[in-house]
Order: structure tokens, then C-alpha cells, then sequence
């Protein structure tokens, strides 16, 4: 009998390769962060103690250090690329080193420009750390504290934001030691630093009338913000020709014509285009710059300056004794940028709720060729 043939037995499934305990692969190592060098490390290698180190970087006027060592201090201190810690040292010292000052949104002219420059330059001298701050656009509330978050131990306000007594407090409160304001008006609670545009005008006006000139225009600028200086220099010419007319024995025959114009060629071509019919034989215009732009539009119009018109600006600026003819101008006096910021650190370092207002401007007509 025949044995029925078994089915042949499926084939096993092969086994599952086995999975290795292998290590993954190492990471790309990074390059070590360098350390950041601190004050130790520069007192090692100039061979002083940290205290010299500090006193050194931090221009500390109480400590007699000889020059030699200052100079070995500073040295390492670049080698290494050593940089003070600038919270740290507020924390310190109880305060920030700085000045807070905020920028003109209007075109201030080559005079002023020059001015804060010094003056940036002196209280950078004087250690200071000077930031300037964009507020165009912002109340007086929002500006004070916008300001206040960079807790500066001064703030040099330009004038151009009117700031209140409350704005004053609220930047104190955030440790402004002294807040200086720049302007004909006061502000409660803090120092004044007095420019008196109004005398700019008075002694445009009265060199105008001390010439003989009875008819006189004043040029007030179109563009926005510089209301702040042609202002009072109008009020000033006008209290000028008010003066004369009282004095008796001159006729002022109209006073003051306010004129506007813009600081382009097209707006002064307008102006002297029109000149004649103003009837005026005269004009303060502003500054040295509107007064060569307008000199040389009423040039162009045949009028000469200054047998029909006489011409008078302010600055002094160089430029004008280079004109022909050479323009007559006021000279402003202000203080040395040095003179500011020693009254900017007496400020921060003795502070005191009692405020001084210090005069800073004077003026003086200079008569030249185009009056």
C-alpha cells in the first residue's frame, strides 16, 4: 500500500536583520564661544589690581592714578577687547551715565548744528554717553516716557516738545538727576538754558532803522517747526520799530510787513517778483540763509541791494562775507560746548529741586556792504 506523499512544509520566513547597538554618529563639534574677557583678566595682564582696573576705565577723578599705569591699563584692556559692563556699572553707581538729548525735527541751520556737536563732544569728555532720540510726532506725556525707559541721569530738551511739570517728575522718577530744557519758557522743575531769539529781531531791526530805513519786511519761513525761532525774532523786530515810534522824532510809516516764503528759488522769485509793489525798503530775513537766497532773487529782478533794498540776516555765517555784496547779519554769541556740559554734570552731580535759568545767547548787528 502506498504511503499518501506529505505537502511539502512552507519555507520559514527569513529572519529580520538584526538591529546593532551602534553609537550615532558624533555631531559636528562647534567652536568654542570665546570667553568674554573680564575685568580680572585685564588687572592680570597690565599686573594691577581690579579696583585700578575700575578706577582707570572709569575715569575716576578721585583716585591719583600715575600715567604710566592708566596707559598699561588701557592697553590690556584693548588687547584683550575688554568693554565695561554698562548695567552693571549703572548699578554701581547708582545711575546711567546718559545724557539723553532729542533730535531737532526741524532744520536748526549751521549755527546750532555746530553747537550741539561741541557740546556732544564735551560731555563725551566728561564721560558721558549721548543719545540722541527721535520723538517726532510725540506729545509731551509720550516723549517723557519714551525717554524715562532709557533711564538717563539728564535729558537736554531742545524745545520743540512741550514738556509740563508732570513730565519733568515722571522722568526724575526714573532717575533723571537734572532735565534741561532749551527756550524762551520755563518749565517747573527744570534748569532753563535762556536763547533769546527775541534779540535777534530787536537788533535786526534797529540797525535797519539806525540806517534810515522806514519800510521793512520781515521773512517768516513756511516750513514747519521754525516757528520756534522766526517767532519771537519777529516780535523782537516789531517791539524794535513799537520802540522807535514812541522814542518821537522818526515817522515809522507801516512798521512791520511779515513776509512768507520758503527756502526755495521758486518761493523767493515770487517774493521779489513782487517786491515793488510792497513798497518796502527793507528786510530782516530770517537768517544768513534766507537773506542770500532772497538777495540774490531780488538781484535777479534788477533791484539793488542795497540802493533800493537793504538786506540784513543772521548767523554770521562765512558764506555771507564771501557774497557781493557782503551781507550784513546779527552776530549770536552762545556759550563753548564745554560751558554747557559743565553746567549739564554741576547739574547731575548736585542735584536739587531748586532750578537756575542761565542766559546762554546775546546778539549784535554787524553792518557790512548789503545795508
Amino acid at each position: 500500500m502506498s504511503q499518501s506523499s506529505k505537502p511539502p512544509k512552507p519555507p520559514k520566513p527569513p529572519k529580520p536583520p538584526q538591529r546593532r547597538n551602534t553609537p550615532p554618529a558624533p555631531a559636528t563639534p562647534h567652536p568654542a564661544a570665546s570667553p568674554v574677557p573680564t575685568s580680572a583678566d585685564v588687572a592680570r595682564l597690565a599686573g594691577v589690581s581690579r579696583a585700578t582696573v575700575s578706577y582707570v576705565l572709569n575715569n575716576a577723578e578721585a583716585v591719583r592714578i600715575s600715567e604710566p599705569t592708566r596707559r598699561k591699563v588701557r592697553e590690556a584692556a584693548e588687547e584683550l577687547g575688554y568693554v565695561p559692563h554698562a548695567a552693571a556699572r549703572s548699578l554701581r553707581a547708582g545711575h546711567t551715565r546718559i545724557v539723553l538729548l532729542p533730535i531737532s525735527h526741524v532744520p536748526i541751520g549751521p549755527l546750532y548744528s555746530a553747537f550741539f556737536n561741541e557740546l556732544q563732544w564735551a560731555l563725551r569728555r566728561l564721560d558721558y554717553t549721548v543719545v540722541q532720540y527721535g520723538s517726532l510726532g510725540l506729545s509731551g506725556d509720550e516723549a517723557a516716557r519714551a525717554w524715562a525707559e532709557l533711564r538717563p541721569v539728564a535729558v537736554i530738551s531742545l524745545g520743540e516738545i512741550g514738556l509740563s511739570a508732570h513730565n519733568v517728575a515722571t522722568l526724575k522718577r526714573a532717575g533723571a538727576r537734572a532735565v534741561i530744557t532749551l527756550g524762551p519758557v520755563g518749565v517747573p522743575g527744570a534748569h532753563a538754558l535762556g536763547m533769546d531769539q527775541t534779540e535777534v529781531g530787536v537788533r535786526a531791526a534797529e540797525h535797519l532803522i539806525g540806517r534810515g530805513h522806514r519800510r521793512i519786511g520781515v521773512v517768516v519761513p513756511e516750513e514747519a517747526g521754525l516757528e520756534l525761532f522766526s517767532a519771537p525774532r519777529l516780535a523782537g523786530a516789531r517791539s524794535a520799530v513799537a520802540a522807535a515810534a514812541e522814542a518821537g522824532g522818526i515817522d515809522i510809516d507801516m512798521g512791520i510787513e511779515q513776509l512768507a516764503m520758503s527756502y526755495t528759488e521758486e518761493s523767493a522769485a515770487g517774493l521779489a517778483a513782487r517786491w515793488r509793489s510792497l513798497g518796502l525798503d527793507a528786510v530782516f530775513a530770517y537768517n544768513d540763509e534766507y537773506a542770500m537766497l532772497l538777495m540774490r532773487a531780488l538781484q535777479d529782478e534788477g533791484l539793488r541791494v542795497p540802493e533800493d533794498v537793504a538786506v540784513i540776516g543772521a548767523d554770521d555765517l562765512l558764506i555771507g562775507r564771501l557774497l557781493r555784496p557782503r551781507l550784513s547779519t546779527v552776530q549770536i554769541e552762545m556759550p563753548t560746548g564745554d560751558h554747557l556740559a559743565s553746567l549739564v554734570d554741576r547739574a547731575v552731580r548736585e542735584p536739587s529741586e531748586l532750578t537756575q535759568r542761565h542766559d546762554l545767547m546775546t546778539a549784535m548787528a554787524l553792518r557790512r556792504d548789503s545795508t
